[in-house]
């Protein structure tokens, strides 16, 4: 654990209010492979820890049996981030190779993952791990009706987490996997009161750590996504181009697709067949915001081509398709 990654990631825990967020994180915090992760958190008392089997670092900070490192966010975000790296930088607190942090129920999930590229300070060592959404079954259904929130939590996840199945009938679960599906298909669900939660898979294997898993990137095109009826909102669609990309004209392209259209283009993920390189280069942006590009050990099956996978909110696919395939094509 003294090996300090060079961009330690910043994992993201939403969900609507009442979704089980803090149940969720109650059960992460038990686990032992949370040992080398920092967690920030509103208050401890919505957690509910054991302070009778807690060390006290002072009053915002425990540590817990499991070695985890509990904090409470006081003021900004941004704050707290840099005074945690701080202390682990100083050997006041116990170190740590991850970060995760609990947002509210009503939190739009853009403003948290831009924290990072926003600060100067955290930009040079933090970068986006995993979003991990948590959906109650029994309410997710209206809240997506409803809020708009609600919808953008779904359709950033890298890890979907169906809560309180247990308590409507399969088919009213399985018609809101579905609208999920349609949403976000690429995200692994899990069914949280019928399989047990494996911390480490939910936060640990991000994009960056996908470059050597070739097996856990088969995952984000295994699915079609599931086609919306004409003019619906936010929904996902695949691309794929046969002929190798230029990629200096496809960051061109996304560059300006995100500049005009980056408050609809809710999410776009892919592996890129980019012209003089064997290995695929994968891409991950939300709204305005993209990682920084990630050149993969191996195609992660025969089909060696450009698949791209948009999650948007009232933009049509052919529009996207066509202004793509044009700009790649032009002289």
């Amino acid at each position: 654990m003294d090996d300090v990654p060079a961009f330690t990631p910043v994992n993201l825990i939403t969900g609507f209010l009442g979704s089980g967020k803090t149940t969720l994180l109650q059960r992460l915090l038990d686990d032992p492979a949370l040992a080398d992760t920092a967690v920030l958190i509103n208050e401890f008392g919505e957690v509910g820890l054991d302070h009778h089997l807690l060390d006290r670092i002072d009053d915002t900070m425990v540590l817990l049996p499991s070695g985890c490192l509990c904090c409470t966010i006081r003021g900004e975000l941004s704050t707290a981030i840099r005074d945690l790296h701080g202390r682990r930088e100083r050997g006041e607190v116990p170190s740590f190779r991850r970060l995760a942090v609990e947002s509210t129920g009503l939190a739009d999930p853009f403003p948290i993952l831009s924290t990072v590229q926003a600060d100067p300070v955290l930009r040079h060592h933090f970068r986006w791990g995993n979003v991990v959404t948590t959906i109650d079954a029994v309410n997710g259904g209206s809240q997506l009706d409803r809020r708009v929130e609600s919808v953008k939590q779904a359709a950033i996840a890298d890890r979907l987490v169906l809560t309180k199945s247990d308590l409507v009938t399969a088919a009213e679960a399985e018609a809101l996997v579905l609208r999920l599906r349609a949403i976000n298909p690429s995200a692994p669900l899990v069914r949280a009161a019928e399989e047990p939660i494996d911390a480490d898979a939910l936060l640990a294997h991000d994009l960056f750590a996908t470059a050597t898993r070739v097996e856990a990137s088969r995952r984000w095109f295994v699915e079609e996504p599931v086609q919306p009826a004409h003019g619906a909102g936010v929904h996902a669609f695949a691309l794929a181009l046969d002929e190798a990309v230029d990629w200096t004209r496809f960051g061109l392209w996304l560059t300006m697709l995100l500049n005009r259209h980056g408050e609809k283009v809710l999410r776009v993920k892919g592996m890129l067949d980019v012209e003089g390189s064997a290995t695929p280069v994968a891409i991950h942006g939300v709204q305005h915001l993209v990682h920084p590009p990630v050149h993969m050990a191996a195609w992660p099956d025969d089909e060696r081509r450009s698949r791209l996978v948009f999650i948007v909110d009232g933009l049509e696919r052919a529009a996207i398709e066509d202004s793509l395939r044009a700009f790649l094509r032009s002289e």
